[in-house]
């Protein structure tokens, strides 16, 4: 059985709080370790009002600390962001407070608009740097080397496994030729799943962190007790697509009945190209729209993320996920 996992943004729905949402964020990722999640991570985000994991490392810590198994990481870090040298000191100090359970996904992208990457002190230009970044970064977390003039401590040894992270040919390339495992944004941008998969096995070359290709394929579910309701609930993650879309970032919208009532039928066209790679629905098509996607892509690993505004409603769409996956696993035997 291949792994699954949780993409979490901490989403703050609309009549709700940021400490309610990291709160739901907690009681989450405790829920999915019960459920047999294999990673829970967080995607960093700034200036929007409808994400609470912007302080990505600081909420993986307290995710880690509310949980005893489950792997936790980033979904990622976005590097241009931040200097190596203080995400190497911050994710080293995660895993020296939780040995073997820190992962540390990086993405070349800022994360939030021009103003505010501004605003975060660093020039957008450093996308540029991204390999060398990442490269720094594995220094700082690999063996020490006698004689270096800057360490991470904690950080040095800790040997934190890095994942390249993606919706184009780039990061695949990136992977392909450092060895390292590659997750694809699949559940927002999927133009090039097919080839970046292709790309990244063909041309990867093992390394010492990792031998063989792994790569990783996020998946929208939005999973109901029947297909209506599961429709219902993803209803809210195409209104906050759209109004992303438009300039118009917010909390997480309400569900709706009628998502024609709320968007147009050009943007509507738009939002579902951009979130075709879901499992969408009740128990039984869940599990079949799952076990087509594993058949076409074949998978190392599965990353599930769901935007959806019932907190309730989200832990048991994950819960419904994780029983159509084991499912598949055992027809499969």
């Amino acid at each position: 059985m291949i792994p699954y996992s949780v993409l979490d943004l901490s989403p703050v729905p609309e009549g709700s709080s940021t400490a309610e949402a990291l709160q739901n964020t907690v009681e989450l990722a405790r829920h999915a370790e019960a459920l047999g999640y294999h990673r829970f991570w967080l995607a960093e985000h700034h200036s929007m009002a409808g994400i609470a994991s912007a302080a990505t490392a600081v909420v993986i810590g307290q995710v880690a600390a509310h949980t005893s198994t489950i792997r936790v990481g980033s979904g990622g870090i976005m590097l241009p962001n931040h200097a190596p040298l203080m995400v190497a000191e911050a994710f080293g100090t995660l895993a020296t407070m939780f040995p073997d359970r820190i992962d540390l996904g990086l993405g070349r992208a800022p994360g939030t608009d021009g103003r505010t990457a501004q605003a975060l002190r660093r020039n957008m230009d450093n996308a540029d740097n991204f390999p060398g970044d990442v490269m720094e970064l594995q220094h700082y977390l690999g063996d020490p080397v006698p004689g270096a003039q800057v360490i991470a401590v904690p950080g040095i040894g800790t040997h934190v496994p890095i994942w390249i992270l993606g919706s184009s040919l780039y990061g695949a390339q990136l992977a392909a030729h450092l060895g390292l495992p590659y997750a694809f944004a699949s559940h927002f941008a999927p133009q090039a799943l097919t080839q970046a998969i292709r790309v990244y096995r063909e041309t990867f070359r093992p390394s010492a962190q990792l031998a063989k290709p792994r790569f990783m394929l996020a998946v929208n579910v939005f999973a109901g007790e029947t297909d209506a309701e599961g429709y219902y609930l993803k209803t809210s993650m195409q209104q906050a697509f759209a109004n992303l879309r438009t300039g118009n970032p917010g909390k997480l919208p309400r569900p709706v009945e009628d998502l024609s009532t709320v968007i147009d039928p050009a943007m509507q066209h738009m939002v579902e190209q951009a979130l075709h790679v879901s499992a969408t629905g009740g128990p039984d098509t869940v599990r079949q729209e799952l076990r087509a996607l594993i058949a076409r892509h074949k998978p190392d690993e599965l990353i599930l993320t769901g935007q959806i505004h019932d907190a309730k409603a989200r832990m048991r769409s994950f819960e419904i996920a994780a029983e159509a996956l084991r499912e598949v696993a055992q027809a499969a035997e």
